[in-house]
Parts: structure tokens; C-alpha cells; sequence
């Protein structure tokens, strides 16, 4: 069962929840979610208000639902589910039901989805998308990161509520 905390008092080093460990974008609503494996991402207060930084490229099915929907969340799962991330991150929701797949079950806070196994959920409330061209990255990030031109959109999330089991 999870239990809502202050996000200024919650527990964890950030480079470790996502670097590290990764995270599940999920974006949607009571009839279609979707969710993607991130290795990118931050954390930080913007607008006087904690919030998530979530960074989804053009191709990504997610994309569609984080353009559309007002909210998304952010799902942790910890140690031990290598195997769901490399799935997740790897097969596009709009082939299959990656949900039923990895045996995800979706709960909801209000409208956002989140998958209920996780240990840790944040729901984001969206304040902003931009994208990130070519021209406003290095020549080295654009070398190393974008060769197929398959380019992030950063969207910003005001934290709504930050659950805990």
C-alpha cells in the first residue's frame, strides 16, 4: 500500500533512482496507457514548486500520450526488474500490450496512471514540452546521442504527489 509524503522529505539519491535504476514514464487514460523505460531524467524546483523533468523522444508511442494527456508519472521499481526495464525500453506499446506482458497491473491516482508494482510513483502534473533541436546541443552530443535525428522533447511536471510503499 502506498503512502503519500511531502516530495522536500523524500528518501533517495536521484542519480541512482534514475540513472541507475531507471524509471517508467507512464503517460495516458482509463481506456489506453502506455508506459517506457528512462534512464534520463531530474529532479529540481522550478515555478516555486517541486518537480520532474522527463525526456521523451519524437518516436517514442509514449510521446503521443505525454503530448496529449494534462498528467504523467513517474514509476520506480528498484533492484531486480532488469529484465521489465529492458522490455519496456525495447518493445513499442503500439505492437503489443507491454502492460500484460511484464505483468504490470495500472492503478490510477485521480486520472494518471501509474503501475501499482512499483515501490516508488510520482504523478506530474504537465506545465511544459519543449523540444530539443539540433542546433541547441553540441556538435558532440548531437555525434554521440542523435544520429538517427530522433531528437527528446523535455517536459516539465509540476509534482502533484509523491507515493511510497
Amino acid at each position: 500500500m502506498f503512502k503519500k509524503i511531502n516530495p522536500y522529505e523524500a528518501q533517495g539519491n536521484v542519480f541512482n533512482m534514475i540513472g541507475k535504476q531507471k524509471m517508467l514514464i507512464v503517460a495516458g487514460n482509463k481506456e489506453s496507457v502506455n508506459g517506457m523505460t528512462a534512464s534520463w531524467g531530474s529532479m529540481g524546483v522550478i515555478w516555486g514548486a517541486p518537480a520532474c523533468f522527463a525526456f521523451v523522444r519524437d518516436s517514442r508511442f509514449t510521446k503521443t500520450f505525454m503530448d496529449t494527456e494534462e498528467t504523467f508519472s513517474l514509476c520506480f521499481f528498484g533492484e531486480g526488474y532488469e529484465d521489465m526495464y529492458r522490455y519496456m525500453g525495447t518493445v513499442s506499446g503500439r505492437d503489443e500490450d507491454k502492460t500484460a506482458h511484464c505483468n504490470l497491473t495500472v492503478a490510477y491516482e485521480g486520472d494518471t496512471p501509474y503501475y501499482a508494482e512499483a515501490d516508488t510513483v510520482i504523478i506530474c502534473r504537465k506545465q511544459g514540452a519543449v523540444r530539443m533541436p539540433a542546433e541547441t546541443m553540441s556538435d558532440a552530443v548531437n555525434e554521440k546521442w542523435y544520429t538517427s535525428k530522433d531528437y527528446h522533447t523535455m517536459y516539465t511536471g509540476i509534482i502533484e504527489c509523491y507515493m511510497v510503499k
